[in-house]
């Protein structure tokens, strides 16, 4: 049995009949009235997942009806009734929010089919509202550092302006899930959040994924491509990687950023397009424009917005709540109950340096909620984790390394090892291993040292 509530709106007492029957023989609830005003009061005191309402009506005609069904509730589905001669009215109001209208005679087929259609497209915009929610709770700026507010007003000011935003910011720090949020807060958060990766195509291949291109435009085997611009139309485009485009590409792209319009590969016509352009880059583009490599004109173009996010080192106070936020992330992803991780083992965290930035921090507590089966992680577990990596160096002498791999292995490991003891505090291991803190620094870099081995 359906549990849908339906509501007729008409003044014919012999249409109000035929379709109560022709429904609750479908299994929905059905409730009729003869007028507009009787259909309002309705609506104001029970929940209904469909209306179906005449034009034509004593006193408050029909089109005045929906209009103010629209302004109160403008998640509920209606569907017109309409005579002959009243099609044009008909059309008026899906122009008003009317899902589909129904003319008469009515046929049972035809009001069955309607309504389902009307309710199968009521239940896909909820799921859409609540797709949203959940992608809410997903995207959100962890922290609570003077950096990371920052960051979250120049979101909210990149949102609201509607203009173009340049993301800058090392590999890891979260460039994407700061266009995710202002797409989020914007203006255009119901249309697409639309992502092209300017690294990882092919530089020959950029212009028709950015374009697309018309049915034969190369070959009789090749179909018609919408294009990431036309995808974006009414929404945001995020380009991430913007530096590695080539110089060909980049006057491509500032072109379509001066007219908001584009030709398809093929095509004779230009479409113009109303897109908030968002990108992002972990080079530093003023001295990749002093080598060449970046055209100036572009960079103004994109840097209308900027907004830098520092790497985690920077902002340590935000390694806490991180830690809380990806430890119930991941209780949540697995149905599992929560971890928690005891002083020592996030003083640990805090002192690392972290130089993969928050996905390496997401990515190491992963690893921990996988292995570890305790429910509390604790500083003796970093060593536990660390080990299997540090066998493969630690077995004996490999005689098939060379003298300089072996003192790598040697001076990696006897790093690590002080670093562990000292809760990955920088200043006090430099102070142990009997060298500048700046030095060690540089051979934890250059050695790859990480928390997890």
């Amino acid at each position: 049995m359906n549990s849908e509530k339906i509501l007729v709106i008409d003044d014919e007492s012999g249409i109000r009949s035929s379709l109560k029957g022709i429904l609750e023989d479908e299994g929905y609830s059905v409730k009729t009235t003869e007028t507009g005003e009787n259909g309002f009061d309705l609506l104001r005191y029970e929940n209904f997942d469909l209306v179906l309402l005449d034009i034509w009506l004593p006193e408050m005609n029909g089109i005045e009806v929906l209009k103010k069904i629209k302004s109160k509730n403008e998640k509920i589905q209606v569907v017109m009734i309409s005579g002959h001669g009243s099609v044009e009215s008909a059309v008026r109001a899906t122009k008003l929010g009317a899902f589909d209208f129904l003319e008469k005679p009515l046929t049972l087929e035809k009001v069955v089919l309607t309504v389902k259609n009307a309710l199968k497209q009521s239940y896909l915009e909820e799921e859409n509202i609540q797709l949203r929610e959940r992608m809410k709770s997903r995207y959100h700026l962890v922290g609570k550092s003077k950096a990371t507010n920052k960051i979250k007003e120049a979101l909210i000011t990149a949102a609201e302006s509607g203009g173009r935003v340049l993301i800058s910011g090392e590999n890891g720090t979260g460039k994407e899930h700061v266009a995710r949020l202002i797409h989020q807060q914007s203006s255009r958060k119901t249309r697409h959040f639309v992502q092209i990766n300017c690294g990882a195509i092919p530089h020959d291949m950029f212009k028709t994924e950015l374009l697309g291109y018309i049915e034969d435009a190369f070959s009789e085997t090749q179909k018609e491509k919408k294009g990431k611009l036309l995808s974006a139309d009414g929404g945001i485009l995020f380009l991430d990687e913007v530096s590695e485009l080539s110089l060909e590409s980049q006057v491509m792209l500032e072109q379509i950023l001066n007219e908001s319009r584009f030709t398809p590969v093929g095509a004779d016509e230009p479409i113009s397009i109303d897109i908030q352009f968002i990108a992002a880059t972990d080079k530093d583009l003023k001295k990749l424009i002093q080598t060449g490599q970046f055209r100036e004109d572009l960079f103004y173009k994109l840097n209308i917005v900027p907004l830098h996010i520092p790497p985690l080192r920077k902002r340590r106070e935000d390694i806490p709540p991180l830690i809380k936020h990806y430890l119930k992330h991941f209780a949540d992803a697995d149905n599992k109950k929560e971890k928690r991780m005891d002083k020592a083992a996030s003083k640990a965290f805090t002192n690392y340096s972290w130089p993969g930035n928050v996905s390496e921090l997401r990515n190491v507590l992963e690893r921990f909620v996988i292995m570890i089966k305790d429910d509390i992680i604790k500083e003796s577990h970093l060593a536990l984790l660390v080990e299997p990596i540090e066998s493969q160096f630690t077995s004996g002498v490999n005689p098939e390394q060379t003298l300089i791999q072996a003192r790598q292995q040697f001076e990696k490991e006897f790093i690590h090892k002080t670093l562990l003891r000292c809760n990955w505090n920088i200043a006090q291991a430099a102070k142990e291993l009997e060298m500048e803190e700046k030095n060690l620094q540089g051979i934890i870099k250059n050695l790859g040292i990480s928390i997890t081995g």
